[in-house]
């Protein structure tokens, strides 16, 4: 039986099917356990992890007048101009960076999205794409806490 048009199919375990640019990729991947462990063990994530991280700490430091400093798990890059990122702040591997968005529940939210980098790696770029733009549909902000995120 196919689920109603407004309802989002859904793979065998019962999770939503990813749509958008990237689901071909997100799809192949969920079909090919091998290719999955391969992709998300550590020796080939933490590179992407640590390369990531240290081109955010260069571009947050360089826009941000050097205000870095550790908090909340993350490194934040504050004082940034308002193009240099997303929103109220972006978490690009363990650096947040954002202009003075810096309260304690948005860092909570962020320091999950570190983890979800430590964990995919530069994987975690198209498989947030494919998540999609919605936060309260993609998976990874559902995760890291609409609320602290200050998504409403």
């Amino acid at each position: 039986m196919n689920p109603a048009p407004s309802e989002p199919r859904r793979t065998a375990g019962g999770s939503p099917l990813v749509r958008g640019r990237f689901a071909r990729l997100v799809d192949e991947a969920r079909r090919r356990p091998l290719l999955r462990r391969v992709a998300l063990a550590p020796a080939v994530s933490r590179p992407g992890y640590w390369a990531v991280s240290g081109l955010a700490l260069v571009w947050g430091s360089l826009l941000g007048g050097f205000h870095v400093r550790r908090r909340g798990g993350v490194l934040v890059c504050a004082g940034l101009p308002r193009w240099a990122f997303g929103r109220g702040g972006t978490t690009i591997g363990a650096v947040y960076l954002t202009h003075a968005n810096t309260g304690r529940a948005v860092l909570e939210h962020e320091a999950v999205h570190r983890a979800q980098w430590r964990h995919y790696g530069l994987a975690f770029i198209p498989l947030y794409l494919a998540a999609g733009r919605d936060a309260r549909r993609n998976r990874f902000e559902i995760e890291a806490g609409l609320d602290r995120g200050g998504y409403r």
